[in-house]
């Protein structure tokens, strides 16, 4: 399938206005009348902790809800990746993932940010019924090429690997979809290209794979080197850690620096790229969840995070993290095939400074900070680990970790959303701040386990599923870059 891209304007806008409405809902005005405020009819169950008290939380849509232009639309089970853009006449444009209905969902919102219609431009026919997990929106602004959504294929169907869908594609091709065989096949979980200023000329893509093996950590971190624009014809590379006796990723300890480099593939499929990983030395990890590079000029591009969930079992030990890691990768300025990596935050470390650690899914990094969602594996074997999902905020500069917010799942409960014995998950974080104008502003979903309801389906993304969960989208206001 070709894919026509249209032009899409991302423009900043100045609040001018700032007042509270007699709900005491606060809103935030700017010059093209964007108004924060909560659209949905289900609350945010999200409690802010100790120091982020003044944050702003607005729900903005959940699977309950109907929108306006097109009351029909459901938002579906599981929630994930997005990438918003604002279009030329004022309005925005949400691309979302579906992850339980292998599906993804454009949300248009008015000129106010206000959700007025849903519609799925790829439905669970065209993944083969493949989870979309995390994902991420590629524009020219920001890289060079585009715009163009890559999402993460990881379970169920057969078709895992990267996609790669237009965010003006028609609801009319959702069966269609357009898959990216040079990225290789992985149980992927995201796609994510690096700022235009890493490399004059290139494109420079992180793909994260979330195999989970009892017995071996195997989940690689692979990178994609093509010409700028060229998803097609590159070269497609494997992490390894090239310091001596560094065998396993439980070899590396927090805070240390280690040497690294990217070892190319030959193979492509699932399992050759298994095998060839393993013949290779590069470097496995329990899960690799998310990545993201941080924002601002230059050598920022080159700075790459990466969330490694893990999995505890008791051949892992020693060799997988049992808890979850942060790890930070930095490229070599001309050459990004040389590395360094760093665990930068260790959940397995139980006196240190993520002792709260449990299964760290998706992360946002900023100009200066990292935010860090949780979803929990199931085993709060420690009383630092027993809690609801956690948002968290990391200072790329001081090292701080702090807790943001925790899922309000008891509350929830009581109010019929849900239970509080299915731990929900905090997903699919992206910075909106320069998108639509207001600082510090943040989309985020949740993925509500345990709030079942056999309306939570939309036949336009799948016919057939047991999968009845809701899902909800908020919007955070007040976190810092």
């Amino acid at each position: 399938m070709k894919t026509n891209f249209k032009s899409i304007f991302l423009l900043a806008l100045s609040i001018t206005v700032v007042s509270c409405n007699d709900d005491d809902t606060k809103e935030v005005e700017t010059q093209e009348s964007v108004t924060l405020k909560n659209h949905s009819q289900t609350p945010a169950y999200l409690a802010k902790k100790t120091g982020f008290e003044s944050l702003e939380i607005y729900s903005l849509l959940s699977s309950e809800d109907q929108l306006s232009e097109s009351p029909n639309f459901v938002y579906g089970s599981m929630a994930d990746g997005m990438g918003l853009m604002k279009l030329s006449d004022g309005t925005y444009s949400l691309i979302n993932n579906i992850e339980a209905h292998y599906s993804i969902a454009r949300i248009s919102f008015d000129k106010t940010f206000k959700p007025v219609k849903g519609e799925y431009i790829l439905n669970a026919l065209a993944t083969t019924g493949t989870a979309q997990c995390s994902g991420s929106l590629i524009t020219p602004e920001e890289h060079g090429f585009g715009p163009l959504f890559l999402s993460g294929g990881e379970w169920n169907g057969s078709s895992q690997g990267v996609f790669a869908t237009d965010p003006f594609k028609s609801p009319d091709n959702a069966e269609l979809a357009t898959m990216l065989p040079a990225f290789g096949q992985w149980s992927t979980e995201n796609a994510v290209v690096i700022g235009k200023d890493a490399y004059p000329n290139k494109t420079v893509a992180f793909i994260g794979d979330d195999t989970g093996d009892d017995n071996l950590p195997s989940g690689q971190l692979a990178m994609y080197i093509g010409n700028r624009g060229d998803l097609a014809s590159g070269e497609l590379y494997g992490l390894k850690v090239t310091t001596a006796g560094i065998n396993y990723e439980m070899d590396m300890q927090e805070g240390t620096t280690y040497q690294a480099e990217f070892v190319e593939y030959t193979e492509r499929t699932l399992d050759g790229l298994e095998q060839e990983s393993r013949d290779k030395g590069i470097m496995g990890f329990s899960r690799v969840e998310d990545i993201d590079y941080r924002k601002g000029s230059g050598s920022a591009n080159r700075e790459i995070y990466f969330a490694v969930t893990g999995k505890k079992t008791t051949a892992l030990t020693d060799k997988g993290t049992f808890y979850g890691r942060i790890y930070k990768v930095v490229l070599d300025a001309s050459n990004p095939t040389l590395a360094t990596i760093t665990c930068v935050l260790d959940g397995d470390n139980l006196t240190g400074v993520a002792k709260q650690f449990h299964s760290p899914d998706n992360i946002v990094v900023t100009k200066d900070y990292a935010y860090i969602m949780e979803d929990p594996n199931g085993y709060p074997d420690t009383g630092d680990k027993t809690h609801f999902p956690y948002l968290y905020q990391y200072n790329l500069n001081t090292k701080t970790l702090k807790v943001v917010l925790e899922c309000d799942q008891i509350a929830a409960a009581n109010a019929g959303i849900g239970s509080a014995s299915s731990m929900w998950e905090l997903t699919g974080m992206i910075d909106v701040s320069d998108i639509i104008g207001v600082e510090g502003s943040f989309l985020i979903c949740t993925q509500n386990h345990g709030w079942n309801n056999d309306s939570f389906v939309d036949p336009n993304a799948i016919t057939n599923t047991t999968r009845k969960e809701g899902s909800q989208l908020y919007l955070i206001k007040g976190l810092e870059r």
